[in-house]
This record gives C-alpha cells, sequence and structure tokens, in this order.
C-alpha cells in the first residue's frame, strides 16, 4: 500500500509540473513534461522508491531538454 501511495504523490507531482508550463519555452516545456514523465516512469520501475523516482525524473529531464533542441 505504501508502494501506492508513493506513485500517487509522484503523478500529482507531474501533474503539477505539467500544469504550470504557461509561458514557457518549448525546450523549458520539453525538460518539465520528460521530468514528469521520468519521475512516474522511475516510481512505477522501483516500486515507488525515492531514489528510482528522483533518478527517473533527472534522467527524464535531460531527456526533454535535450529533444527539445
Amino acid at each position: 500500500m505504501k508502494s501506492m501511495q508513493k506513485f500517487t504523490l509522484s503523478a500529482a507531482v507531474a501533474a503539477m509540473l505539467l500544469g504550470g508550463c504557461a509561458g514557457m519555452s518549448a525546450q523549458d516545456k520539453n525538460t518539465a513534461i520528460g521530468a514528469g514523465v521520468g519521475a512516474v516512469g522511475g516510481a512505477i520501475l522501483t516500486g515507488g522508491s525515492t531514489v528510482g523516482t528522483v533518478g527517473g525524473a533527472a534522467v527524464g529531464g535531460v531527456i526533454g531538454h535535450e529533444v527539445g533542441k
């Protein structure tokens, strides 16, 4: 049950990141979207571990940033 709570929290954080994209450049939006998707993916793959969620967000943000170039 604890893993589901962490996943829900991760999904909520991702939704907030995606909702705050007004007025951002395309590259900034891609970075935020990548971080959100990476956070959710990291949480799923690691069973909701904090390290997995943060690591996923970091990797996703970098990928999103590079795609936006």
